[in-house]
């Protein structure tokens, strides 16, 4: 079962912000924490990491050191805003800052990979502003 969708009808009918968004969603796996995407949010334009994005991130770090035998996957998006190449920079800033901050925590950088989405439109709300941790199998 899949938690963000609910949480972005959430912020659009009570007005939340997008830093209160960040968390973890099941991919529908085992429903192990290695089977879960931890997501954190930003708002438009920013590479800032929220208090709740920075919770997020401990959590993804510590089921990291939990699985040494775990890569961790940083996918990075951004919303298309007009200039596709800086929306693509930003996406790409955004995968960076949060691999440094799960190295920062302890997570080697060898076993993270990132990978920068290009910008898209398929939701020009929150859910283009984000950056998912995934465990993949393999170090």
């Amino acid at each position: 079962m899949r938690r963000v969708p609910v949480l972005f009808a959430l912020s659009v009918s009570l007005g939340l912000s997008s830093a209160l968004l960040s968390g973890c969603a099941s991919d529908g796996g085992s429903g192990s924490e290695t089977g879960r995407k931890y997501v954190l949010f930003f708002t438009k334009d920013s590479t800032a990491i929220s208090p709740a994005g920075a919770g997020v991130l401990k959590e993804a770090a510590a089921v990291a050191v939990r699985h040494p035998d775990m890569s961790l996957l940083v996918a990075g998006f951004a919303a298309a805003h007009g200039d596709l190449n800086a929306d693509a920079a930003l996406s790409e800033r955004r995968a960076q800052l949060v691999a440094a901050a799960l190295q920062a925590d302890g997570v080697a950088a060898s076993r993270i990979a990132e990978h920068a989405r290009p910008p898209a439109n398929e939701d020009p709300a929150v859910s283009a502003r984000r950056v998912e941790v995934s465990f993949v199998s393999g170090s």
